[in-house]
């Protein structure tokens, strides 16, 4: 029964995670309009969120290997309850990006445990399918976060949405308390707090410093500040007694390549949303429930598609189907790199679709690539390398997206911002098509499965 009350709980925090980052995206035109700021402005609170669950996510991983996987998720998920509920009542944008860099932190507990909980409670022949479920609650939230964000952003306004999030977090806590059984790692170990500080350094500077290199120029040394705390970190884990995570795992070629794909097509793919967003709302008039709506095509094509996905490189060749799959994706990101004032909504939509599709194919095997590399006594690590990779990846696609809207819209005149916000976002379309191009390599290199 235990299991089946942490598949409940980890398929419900998997769908909130992503509808409220979805969500948020319809919103962002609303809050810009509140707070007096341009939209662009708003990318922090994507960012912020993104950069509290990078920062994060290993230390908490190890942390849960240590104190207790399903202990750590449960403390994650009252977190994410508390600071949702608290950014309804923000009155600044300030404090509304603190709350959503708490979230974010927060949301690292969910991210670095729900995946090795669910690995750990179902057969190795069915690891596939089971991933397939859980991205598809992942991609049915994104799919209804544009719907019902947009529509609560409409009639009731966007701080609706926080309270919806709050909700069925609180369902998931729920759900929680009455599982019994404790999931491990090595309790004998410790968290190794100078690894911590550096690798949350390391990944907050870099990703901050991208994110504001425009505005900032000297923020550029902060990208190298933070290479450098890279390198440090990485260079600790090879002597220190309690390493974050096992430097031996990425001699692994199936896990080190499956990762470095989740990384590249995630930062590929996350800014989408985002930029279709401000493109259909202010360079074509849409409102945010209707631009909502079509935003809608891309993630229920990728929950509908998921688990028969997922399910399909139990049997077949993951490689081979994550491969095919961010091929499409190169296809319409290069398509969408062509984006006029005028194009037909149905041709943006047929783009969507296809990104789905070959989105769909490319994560859940993927997922099951790198969980299958990998001995048991491992998931726990695994799981939070992967959750790190796809964070970092989407963090990292804001970083691209801020940093070209930044480039073609600052100190624009007003008769020109329009034609400036478009051309940049032809650009950023561009650089993510070239991006997801080079992941297909990685992808099919990785080698033949494992079967563990």
């Amino acid at each position: 029964m235990d299991d089946k009350k942490v598949f409940i709980s980890v398929l419900i925090t998997s769908f909130f995670g992503p509808f409220m980052a979805s969500s948020v995206n319809v919103a962002i035109p609303s809050m810009a309009l509140e707070y007096g700021v341009n939209a662009e402005n708003l990318t922090w609170v994507l960012t912020l969120f993104l950069l509290g669950a990078v920062a994060f996510l290993l230390p908490c991983g190890k942390l849960a290997d240590i104190k207790g996987r399903r202990k750590i998720y449960q403390i994650g998920c009252i977190g994410v309850a508390l600071s949702t509920l608290f950014c309804i009542f923000t009155s600044d944008l300030k404090t509304l990006l603190l709350f959503r860099f708490i979230q974010g932190v927060c949301m690292s507990m969910n991210f670095s445990t729900g995946m090795a909980m669910l690995i750990a409670s179902n057969p190795p022949q069915k690891r596939g399918q089971i991933i397939g479920y859980s991205a598809a609650c992942v991609y049915l939230g994104l799919s209804l976060g544009p719907v019902i964000g947009g529509a609560l952003t409409e009639f009731l306004g966007w701080r609706t949405i926080f309270i919806f999030t709050a909700a069925g977090m609180s369902m998931s806590i729920y759900i929680m308390h009455f599982v019994k059984q404790e999931w491990y790692g090595n309790q004998k170990e410790k968290l190794d707090i100078p690894s911590s500080l550096l690798y949350a350094l390391a990944s907050s500077s870099v990703l901050y410093g991208l994110s504001d290199y425009v505005s900032h120029p000297l923020m550029k040394w902060l990208v190298v500040l933070g290479l450098i705390f890279g390198a440090l970190f990485i260079a600790r884990q090879k002597y220190t007694k309690y390493p974050l995570f096992t430097l031996n795992l990425f001699k692994n070629t199936i896990f080190a390549m499956s990762n470095l794909a989740a990384l590249i097509h995630y930062s590929a793919t996350f800014g989408i949303s985002f930029v279709l967003s401000l493109y259909l709302q202010i360079i074509r008039g849409l409102d945010p429930l209707n631009a909502g709506i079509l935003l809608l095509l891309q993630p229920i094509m990728m929950s509908i598609l998921s688990p028969f996905a997922g399910a399909l490189s139990d049997k077949f060749e993951p490689r081979l189907v994550a491969s095919s799959g961010m091929t499409l994706t190169a296809a319409g990101l290069f398509s969408f790199s062509t984006i006029a004032n005028n194009t037909s909504f149905y041709y943006i939509g047929s783009i969507l679709l296809i990104i789905g599709i070959g989105f769909a194919l490319f994560s859940s095997p993927n997922n099951n690539a790198i969980m299958g590399s990998v001995q048991p006594e491992f998931y726990g690590v695994a799981s939070s390398i992967l959750a790190a990779m796809r964070m970092f990846g989407q963090a990292t696609s804001m970083a691209i997206v801020s940093l070209l809207l930044s480039i073609y819209t600052t100190n624009i005149i007003p008769a020109e911002y329009l034609t400036s916000l478009l051309s940049g976002m032809q650009q950023i379309f561009l650089v993510l098509a070239i991006t997801c191009t080079i992941g297909i390599f990685c992808s099919m290199v990785r080698g033949a499965k494992k079967n563990n």
